[in-house]
């Protein structure tokens, strides 16, 4: 693990971003709330900010952080069709937070996913990727 005790701790954010794209049939039963296993975009946001809260357990060397805040937005989207899910992750610390909000997102997707897969087997996850990140050393990233 890199060595950050000799870092400032201060205010750090990073928002993530991915898609989950599937038939448009299949969007109208999680909208409509009518999915056999449940609450899909309720339950992807708890697998999500859940997710953000284990970051270090899940990938090698990230550090364990005290996060202050976790949001994860899931937006359904008919033009796709699928959802957006969107992960805002702040923390006070001497590190930062894009590992978090990108396992947010990707656990929030997965989760998306393993919701809806009897109904339909193609649905697929793109573009995750970081869209900003604030604070540290390296300051601000806008993708």
């Amino acid at each position: 693990m890199v060595d950050v005790s000799d870092k400032a701790a201060t205010e750090r954010l990073a928002v993530a971003e991915g898609r989950v794209i599937m038939e448009k049939a299949t969007l109208d039963l999680i909208v409509s709330g009518n999915a056999k296993k449940g609450d899909v975009l309720g339950t992807a946001r708890i697998a999500g900010i859940m997710a953000a809260k284990r970051t270090s357990e899940l990938i090698p060397l990230c550090h364990p952080l005290a996060l202050s805040k976790v949001i994860v937005d899931i937006e359904p989207d008919a033009k796709l069709p699928g959802c957006v899910v969107r992960a805002s992750v702040k923390v006070t610390g001497p590190t930062g937070v894009e590992m978090e909000a990108l396992t947010a997102v990707s656990v929030a997707c997965l989760t998306i996913y393993d919701m809806i897969k009897a109904v339909e087997r193609g649905v697929r996850i793109e573009g995750i990727h970081l869209i900003e990140k604030l604070g540290g050393k390296s300051g601000h990233y806008r993708a």
